[in-house]
């Protein structure tokens, strides 16, 4: 069972920024792809930002597209997501998701077999 603890939510003004970091107690988090998805109140929740184990590759949802950079040290069992330029319509509770040893699909919720509890993130306008 792997368990992901979020950090590094909290309330931030528009142009704001955050980094988010999930923490994994998986020894062999080097061979999981990662992934953040987020939910706001009364939404689906929706992917953001996913990385490879196998390479490092990114795929991010258009929205956040240069605004938000995702990324993994692997000697520290951690993946980030920096969010800077932050909007109103990014507030939402973000969740950190993992699951093991695969790369296509990764923005498809129902890859991810481990998830966190979430962290609340809140713009203000």
């Amino acid at each position: 069972q792997v368990q992901l603890v979020e950090s590094g939510g909290g309330l931030v003004q528009a142009g704001g920024s955050l980094r988010l970091s999930c923490l994994a107690s998986e020894r062999t988090f080097s061979t999981y792809t990662m992934g953040w998805f987020r939910q706001a109140p009364g939404k689906e929740r929706e992917f953001v930002a996913a990385i490879r184990w196998s390479d490092s590759t990114v795929e991010y949802i258009d929205s956040v597209k240069g605004r938000f950079t995702i990324s993994r040290d692997n000697a520290k069992n951690t993946v980030y997501l920096q969010m800077n330029s932050l909007k109103p319509e990014d507030t939402g509770v973000y969740l950190c998701a993992a699951a093991n040893g695969f790369t296509v699909q990764i923005r498809m919720s129902g890859r991810y077999k481990y998830w966190g509890q979430g962290t609340q993130v809140t713009v203000s306008s």
